[in-house]
């Protein structure tokens, strides 16, 4: 019986230690479900699917899915849905390649290498984006067609809008400021990536503390200090072992070799230097902060999940939900350009089949990441991770050797699989 008592008692102790943390179940289980999907595969690929090289891959491959998901979580959340996603991004990408190898040279004079071809062909694209993610806003809207239509419409239409613009042919190469944002060719390098990875820890403890005192100055709950320092700890290790993995991938000699001659220099022998931090990551981390303050810390916020929540009740608390669709729609195509610069560059070339099936990767990253259905809860951070579980399975898939069409049957299952775990969840907590 004692036993039995004090068996209870460590169970209690336990998980109040746990609840100290006040760590997110979901957000726990999705990141378990990352840990055993990694670990399975690296089992399977006997050790090759966590070396620097495949995590390398795998980062930068998961950056495009993953801006677009963070968008997807406002069109979801606002009840909508977007199926033109990939479209929009082909259309976006042919419209930057046109304009920085014809429209630029002839117009401005200025061709591939000057400093201004990269940023006016970005804002050309992002303005393209967001114009069209602005009509599509509109007709749902204000003409009250069902965004399940307007963007199948929009799907086949963009789609053979981007063959058009460039004639169904490949454009490329692109200019080398713009290939910086693809990621492998853009990387911080060693030094700036660890000098990154530092500010970041500082930042997120930074944060952490000003929340806590925060919640002291309006005097709610707070957690234990060990909890804290376990937290931090959790987070400082997370951000440096990425960056770790990131900078033991090392540049291939002969590129390295290009890279010194290019600068008028020889390489010293033996030299060695690692890739670091992507820059396509950093635009990825960009997207991630910005959107989740506007979710969290803005009145616009605000307004997208209380209509999710609510649509009656929110228009008739005076929100204009005609024009927060348009709004939610217009940051939808503005993040599908800001996903066609990281695709394309990554590519070095725009072709007819970027973007392709992506709409459902988008859709899939923000379910399984816990975005609601029914509307009314998302989270970005939640979003990214779904991206990167859905990448990894892609990926260690074709590592084993498994043929496309059962990637995606797989991937298939685990969308229905999640949103059933989903269902579990909301029906157990009364979400």
């Amino acid at each position: 019986m004692t036993d039995t008592k004090e068996t209870a008692a460590r169970a209690r102790k336990k998980q109040s230690a746990f609840a100290a943390l006040e760590i997110d179940t979901r957000l726990l289980g999705m990141i378990g479900a990352f840990i055993a999907v990694c670990l399975v595969f690296n089992i399977l690929t006997e050790g090759r699917f966590l070396t620097p090289r495949n995590v390398f891959n795998l980062t930068i491959q998961t950056v495009s899915v993953a801006i677009m998901a963070t968008g997807m979580v406002f069109v979801i959340v606002t009840r909508h849905i977007d199926l033109s996603v990939g479209a929009l991004l082909a259309t976006c990408s042919a419209v930057m390649a046109m304009t920085q190898t014809m429209v630029v040279p002839e117009w401005l004079g200025l061709g591939l290498g000057h400093p201004l071809t990269a940023p006016i062909a970005i804002a050309v694209g992002c303005v393209a984006g967001m114009a069209i993610g602005a009509f599509h806003g509109w007709l749902i809207g204000y003409l009250t067609i069902p965004a399940f239509i307007v963007t199948l419409g929009g799907l086949l239409v963009w789609r053979n809008v981007a063959w058009h613009l460039t004639s169904g042919q490949t454009i490329g190469p692109l200019d080398e400021t713009f290939q910086l944002f693809g990621g492998i060719n853009g990387t911080l390098g060693e030094t700036w990536s660890w000098i990154f990875g530092i500010v970041a820890v500082l930042a997120a403890w930074f944060g952490l503390f000003t929340a806590r005192r925060s919640k002291i100055r309006h005097e709610f709950k707070v957690k234990p200090i060990w909890a804290e320092l376990v937290l931090g700890g959790l987070i400082a290790s997370a951000i440096l072992g990425f960056v770790s993995l990131l900078t033991a991938y090392e540049i291939p000699t002969r590129r390295l070799e290009r890279i010194f001659e290019a600068a008028g220099q020889v390489m010293p022998e033996g030299h060695t230097q690692g890739y670091g931090v992507p820059i396509s990551v950093l635009v990825l981390i960009v997207v991630a902060i910005i959107m989740t303050i506007v979710a969290q810390r803005t009145r616009l916020g605000r307004y997208i999940f209380a209509t999710g929540g609510n649509p009656d009740a929110a228009a008739l608390a005076g929100i204009n939900t005609r024009m927060l669709t348009v709004k939610v729609f217009m940051i939808m195509g503005l993040l599908c350009a800001i996903s066609a610069v990281v695709a394309s560059a990554r590519q070095t070339f725009h072709s007819n089949d970027i973007g392709t099936l992506d709409e459902l990767r988008v859709i899939a990253a923000a379910v399984i990441g816990g975005t609601a259905l029914a509307g009314g809860s998302g989270t970005i951070y939640g979003a990214i991770l779904g991206a990167l579980i859905m990448q990894s399975l892609q990926s260690g898939m074709a590592m084993v050797g498994v043929d496309a069409p059962y990637q995606n049957i797989v991937v298939g299952m685990v969308l229905v699989l999640a949103v059933f775990v989903d269902i579990l969840y909301r029906r157990r907590t009364g979400d």
